[in-house]
């Protein structure tokens, strides 16, 4: 019988025509991992590229994982049943995000956390660059469905919608969660909240991205 290897940490990175990031994203990631000095692993989640995504992320040295199913809920649930680490870091593949803030999530992981959310708004700590959210977003979609998430599921979370969080694998397969698309993101703080998880957040950098195409994020549809 073969085992496959356990990792303590899987890195989940959901893929849709990223040629122009995944490269980066992925060798961050590796960097992350070594210099944390931990087992560790990267997987791409891709949800139907048609560019060179894919081969450019297994040269990078992920493992990619390809999910027919459309949608950033799919594809991320995909990468994390797929994952063979303790705890999972996921984060968008457009180099938005610095995935060496890495240890920041492990840390709180390590010390009992089952859910850890990174938090954008500089009134948390954290930092978006210049030109990195745009306008209507920093401050008027993401901070009133955040305030309403806060006051419907009790929760401290500043953030609600930002795209790089670290969890513990296990806890979050057993929340069984089902949403398709951006709304994905939501659900899972929702449900951890309700089961009683460890939720807690750090701050993180919001970068501009590096993609040569529209986000995928629809602002109102998805918001």
């Amino acid at each position: 019988m073969i085992h496959e290897k356990i990792f303590e940490l899987s890195f989940v990175l959901p893929c849709l025509n990223e040629a122009a990031t995944i490269r980066e994203c992925v060798e961050e990631c590796l960097l992350a991992i070594e210099e944390t000095e931990i087992e560790g692993e990267v997987v791409v989640a891709d949800n139907g590229s048609e560019d060179s995504s894919v081969e450019i992320a297994e040269k990078a040295g992920a493992r990619v994982v390809r999910v027919a199913e459309l949608g950033y809920g799919n594809a991320i649930m995909a990468g994390v049943r797929a994952a063979r680490g303790r705890y999972v870091v996921m984060g968008d593949s457009d180099m938005s995000y610095s995935f060496r803030e890495m240890p920041r999530f492990l840390e709180r992981l390590r010390e009992g956390g089952d859910l850890v959310i990174g938090c954008r708004m500089p009134r948390g700590g954290g930092v978006i660059e210049k030109g990195a959210m745009p306008f209507l977003h920093r401050w008027l979609g993401n901070p009133v469905l955040s305030w309403l998430g806060r006051r419907l599921f009790q929760s401290k979370v500043m953030d609600f919608h930002c795209g790089i969080r670290g969890f513990r694998r296990d806890a979050i397969l057993k929340l069984n969660l089902s949403m398709p698309g951006m709304e994905f993101a939501s659900e899972m703080i929702a449900k951890a909240e309700l089961a009683g998880l460890k939720v807690g957040q750090v701050p993180v950098t919001l970068r501009v991205d590096g993609r040569g195409h529209p986000p995928h994020l629809n602002t109102w549809r998805d918001g």
